[in-house]
């Protein structure tokens, strides 16, 4: 596409603020009630309704055709990304939530080290001195405020995501990114068998955990268990990799 045409293109995509809000609008509401279906009824899905807005509109004024990808591909990870800054401005996460998950994935770690296999819910409870009640209420609490942790570190790390925010990677990045696209596969690989399907229904097929829960013939709070114990044993199993190579600026959940 040569540079008259881009422009003439972009010209057309982007139009005014309100046009764009009007057109893309239902995608910022689709992302928003996806992403509250992890959250405390705290979080309130209009401010991430107005904050996926602004990434929108910020999304059209960037967007540019030939970097490969569509404009709703691009917008979704600009959206996403104004979701999550508005979630961790918030900082509703207690301190002892991550602390607690650290402990897990301590533990899982351990166990899986020691052991050679998958560490079960029993295991962790006995090793962190808690009811196995306690436990999966530490990982549900958990898992609903991994949102910020695990979604953004995948679109740190995975695919598409980089034309947004890494449009200028450099080789050794590059290598990185691909050599933990790698880690993170064999890791998800090695998931029992559920929670593989529950990452594959949340992240693939964009069900939210009240549908996944539906799916699976169990509760939605089960759902989000399970969620959060695949994602316990994802970081437990890429903890080496993280401080051999991760980014820095990582959250507070990431081991």
């Amino acid at each position: 596409m040569n540079a008259t045409a881009t422009a003439q293109y972009r010209a057309n995509q982007q139009g005014s603020a309100a046009e764009v809000v009007e057109k893309h609008g239902e995608l910022v509401r689709r992302i928003a009630h996806h992403l509250a279906a992890r959250l405390p009824a705290s979080v309130e899905i209009d401010d991430l309704i107005q904050a996926g807005m602004l990434g929108l509109i910020d999304a059209a004024r960037n967007f540019q055709s030939d970097q490969g990808a569509a404009f709703e591909t691009y917008a979704s990870i600009r959206i996403r990304g104004a979701m999550i800054d508005e979630i961790r401005r918030g900082d509703w996460v207690p301190r002892s939530v991550h602390r607690r998950y650290r402990d897990i994935v301590a533990a899982t770690r351990a166990i899986e080290q020691s052991t050679g296999q998958a560490a079960t819910a029993q295991q962790v409870a006995a090793a962190l001195g808690v009811s196995l009640d306690e436990y999966h209420g530490m990982v549900e609490n958990a898992a609903r405020g991994q949102l910020v942790s695990l979604d953004a570190h995948m679109d740190e790390h995975d695919g598409e995501p980089r034309l947004a925010r890494h449009a200028s990677a450099t080789p050794e990045r590059e290598f990185e990114q691909g050599a933990f696209r790698d880690a993170l596969a064999e890791a998800i690989d090695g998931l029992p068998e559920r929670e593989r399907l529950v990452l594959s229904l949340y992240y693939e097929q964009e069900l939210n955990l009240r549908e996944i829960g539906a799916v699976l013939g169990v509760s939605e709070s089960r759902a989000c268990q399970i969620h959060g114990q695949a994602a316990v044993r994802l970081r437990a199993r890429l903890a080496d990799w993280r401080r051999d190579g991760g980014d820095e600026d990582d959250d507070d959940y990431l081991p």
